[in-house]
């Protein structure tokens, strides 16, 4: 039997496949708000492991799923033997026997590779500590239906070289774009994953010199989740990094700024942009509902 596809980086599909994924999620956002019946999947389950707490990627998957006519299992460590020591090898080989696909928000990236390698069923990373695939299609969606391709525009990421900046140098390899990172000093992201881009990627610790001009600002918390405890720290180092209207005036006249969620208003970003009538980030919210319907669509129908 074939090996099953896997989503566990933007690079684990071509770029056409993920153009094709942006289109489809469109598509099936503007069915399901005229109505449409979209459940083609009758009896399949969506197993969904859970080591770190969501809003986002709980509901849009278990509504996506729900959707698409399957069913979607809400699995925590503190109900299953993965919180008791289990070897990840051991619950990827049971867990895959039993549903259709499954999805994996965890910390160590290298859980959702091992999950991956031993799993008969299609695995998503909803998130890691090194990466979170699906936020891009729901970024790039966003970009897609308010200001069409991406192809060639500039990105600013501002803030932690953290997962999400590490899924926009993917994204800028995947989608053919020029991305700028501003960063304090220490808050890099992986100098590999910099090297391998470098004819796309620019690193600054100057947040204005990175936004001007630029098509497109995102940020993220400054501390992320496990990473608490240092949030008066980093509080203070990264004061010069907020996304705010200051900021904006640098870039480009028709900007998009975006932000993952939850944000922490008057921190990585103004209150005043968080609450613009003009603001995309409720669209880029929903969006991670669509975009993994159609990722769940593409890897269940194995296209």
């Amino acid at each position: 039997m074939a090996s099953p596809r896997h989503f566990l980086t933007l690079l684990d599909f071509t770029p056409a496949e993920l153009q094709g994924l942006i289109a489809r999620a469109s598509e099936m956002k503007r069915d399901h708000r005229a109505g449409a019946d979209q459940r083609r999947f009758h009896g399949k389950v969506l197993g969904m492991i859970f080591a770190k707490s969501s809003t986002r990627t709980r509901v849009s998957f278990e509504a996506g799923m729900a959707q698409l006519g399957g069913h979607a299992m809400f699995l925590s460590p503190q109900d299953t033997q993965l919180g008791r020591g289990e070897p990840v090898e051991d619950s990827a080989r049971v867990i895959s026997s039993m549903v259709d696909i499954v999805m994996i928000r965890t910390y160590g990236h290298d859980i959702v590779d091992r999950f991956a390698e031993h799993s008969s069923v299609p695995v998503i990373n909803a998130l890691t500590d090194d990466f979170h695939p699906c936020q891009l299609l729901a970024d790039m969606q966003t970009w897609s239906e308010h200001r069409g391709p991406i192809a060639g525009k500039t990105a600013c990421w501002v803030g932690d070289g953290n997962n999400m900046c590490q899924s926009y140098i993917n994204a800028a390899r995947q989608f053919d774009f020029q991305l700028r990172i501003a960063c304090p000093p220490g808050f890099e992201p992986r100098p590999e994953l910099l090297a391998a881009n470098r004819d796309r990627v620019e690193l600054t610790h100057d947040p204005v010199a990175a936004a001007r001009g630029a098509d497109l600002l995102v940020t993220d918390v400054w501390a992320s989740m496990g990473q608490e405890a240092e949030q008066k720290t980093r509080a203070r180092q990264f004061a010069p990094y907020q996304v705010n209207e200051a900021l904006l005036e640098h870039a480009a006249s028709d900007a998009l700024y975006m932000h993952c969620l939850p944000a922490h208003r008057g921190e990585e970003i103004s209150a005043g942009l968080m609450d613009a009538a003009d603001t995309v980030i409720w669209d880029e919210a929903e969006n991670r509902l669509h975009a993994q319907k159609a990722l769940l669509e593409f890897l269940l129908i194995g296209r």
